[in-house]
């Protein structure tokens, strides 16, 4: 029942969102110093090799074409062409039952961005205990924690996550709820490298996959 209703709530401030006002913890779409990186007609900002394709209703929507699987398959993600040191990105995106992607980060090299970058989960995590949270549920940081809370709403309802890197310091909030608050430097894995700029990228993980009103922000 508590997670229905928050359930409940997540939906009831997107569509709030959807009408104009900003939901906590999240900028206004065009907001001062926020660049539109797609504005649901034109992909000159992004670039990639997989099957993004524009839909009828603004979004970017993925479906892998025959023999396209796993995330192994880097120039397939979608990639923002310019590279990103200090920043905001805010986005919205939707899956489906048991979806999975991911949204990297100060990525050092395109061909490796597992290696090179940091990875914010992306999954279906729906109906997961907050304690059980894990650094590869939805919110977490790849080899570096868990989100503090499980902000995951039902398959087939938008979410919208804003991740924010100023110097070493990450912040993410999923659907107007702050989930990571920490030193990156302090908490990474021994064998990562923090870069001080780098690629930006959204994850093709061989599923059924939306994005739409991706905006940034340099600092």
């Amino acid at each position: 029942m508590i997670r229905e209703m928050k359930n409940f709530l997540t939906v009831f401030g997107l569509t709030f969102l959807s009408i104009g006002f900003a939901t906590a913890g999240h900028p206004e779409k065009g907001a001062p110093g926020f660049v539109t990186v797609f504005d649901g007609s034109s992909m000159e900002n992004l670039e990639t090799e997989g099957n993004w394709q524009i839909s009828d209703d603004g979004s970017l929507y993925l479906e892998p074409r025959d023999g396209e699987e796993g995330w192994k398959r880097y120039h397939h993600y979608i990639w923002l062409k310019k590279q990103y040191g200090d920043f905001v990105f805010d986005f919205e995106y939707k899956h489906n039952e048991g979806g999975n992607s991911g949204f990297y980060f100060r990525v050092g090299d395109r061909m490796d961005p597992v290696a090179s970058g940091f990875e914010v989960q992306i999954l279906d995590s729906t109906g997961k205990p907050d304690s059980e949270m894990g650094h590869h549920d939805n919110g977490g940081v790849i080899k570096t924690q868990g989100a503090s809370e499980n902000m995951t709403i039902a398959p087939g309802e938008w979410n919208r996550m804003t991740v924010t890197m100023k110097g070493n310091h990450l912040t993410v909030v999923i659907n107007g709820k702050k989930v990571q608050d920490f030193d990156l430097a302090e908490k990474k894995p021994e064998d990562k490298e923090l870069h001080s700029s780098g690629y930006i990228t959204i994850q093709d993980h061989g599923d059924l996959f939306w994005i739409r009103n991706l905006q940034v922000k340099a600092l």
